[in-house]
């Protein structure tokens, strides 16, 4: 008989709370900066990222994805547990290569089944798989059985964001130079998406408010097509809580049996949005 446990990585970036309740396993991406490597969330808090962001004159960090030795590592403690099979959920393949760690690593650890899941998102969004992967576990529920499950929630899932300053997704390499340059030069504030597990452009718009008013209407459109189903929206910023707050209120006062969350965008994605970014995603839970 199967004992499934679950990892995920840490741009999903869920509460340590809930994350204990669900017994969800986090491996972590890693901050370079100056040469230095950093942890993100426990070496490096969100709060004080953003101290370093704000100021123009430090130098612009790049990330890694987990180590493949910390992957092996946790892979052999939940073997050690008893474990006979890992649900292992990862931010989109097209903008990092943790999927990649978790496969080799799972080659790597004898005697314990590791599935691979790519979220092809990324932050509360990929946390809301792993969310689901738990109660499909207390379900009694087989891996196979998870992975269809989380391929068949993908079909009622997504996510829009917007970059304040889309110089951040140029240079970490995320976004084309030409489209940062041309969005930098039109004051335009893209509403952006994965598309194929890659960030590209959903639709380019002028404002910060049209952008948001572009954002109601999609979830408008969603919730339609699927109004009395456990809807769960996420609103997220880098630093940007009162933007963040405004959407929430303005999607709970217009639609009922909604579950709103409110939380911070993870260290290594904020390198790659800048401060002041905000993003909603929804599925069903």
């Amino acid at each position: 008989m199967e004992k499934i446990a679950i990892i995920m990585d840490s741009t999903a970036y869920l509460s340590d709370d809930l994350k204990k309740e669900l017994d969800i396993r986090t491996v972590y991406l890693n901050l370079i900066i100056d040469n230095n490597s950093y942890k993100e969330v426990i070496d490096m808090p969100l709060d004080k990222y953003h101290e370093y962001l704000r100021n123009p004159n430090n130098s612009f960090p790049t990330t890694s994805q987990p180590a493949i030795g910390e992957v092996v590592s946790c892979l052999e403690k939940l073997k050690e547990e008893g474990y006979t099979d890992v649900i292992a959920i990862a931010l989109s393949s097209g903008i990092s290569g943790t999927y990649t760690s978790y496969s080799v690593a799972g080659l790597m650890v004898d005697g314990l089944n590791v599935h691979p899941f790519d979220s092809e998102v990324s932050c509360r969004p990929e946390g809301y798989y792993a969310i689901k992967a738990a109660k499909l576990i207390k379900e009694g529920k087989t891996s196979s059985e998870i992975i269809s499950a989380l391929n068949e929630m993908k079909k009622v899932s997504d996510a829009y964001f917007m970059a304040d300053d889309l110089s951040h997704l140029q240079r970490s390499g995320r976004l084309s130079g030409a489209q940062a340059v041309v969005g930098s030069l039109l004051q335009v504030k893209p509403l952006l998406h994965f598309d194929d597990k890659v960030i590209v452009p959903f639709q380019k718009i002028r404002t910060y408010k049209k952008v948001v008013s572009r954002m109601y209407e999609l979830f408008d459109e969603y919730y339609k097509q699927h109004e009395g189903e456990h809807i769960t929206v996420c609103v997220l910023h880098v630093d940007a809580l009162d933007k963040a707050e405004e959407i929430k209120k303005y999607v709970e006062e217009n639609y009922s049996n909604v579950t709103v969350d409110v939380d911070g965008i993870s260290p290594v994605i904020s390198t790659h949005l800048g401060l002041g970014a905000v993003a909603i995603g929804w599925t069903i839970l």
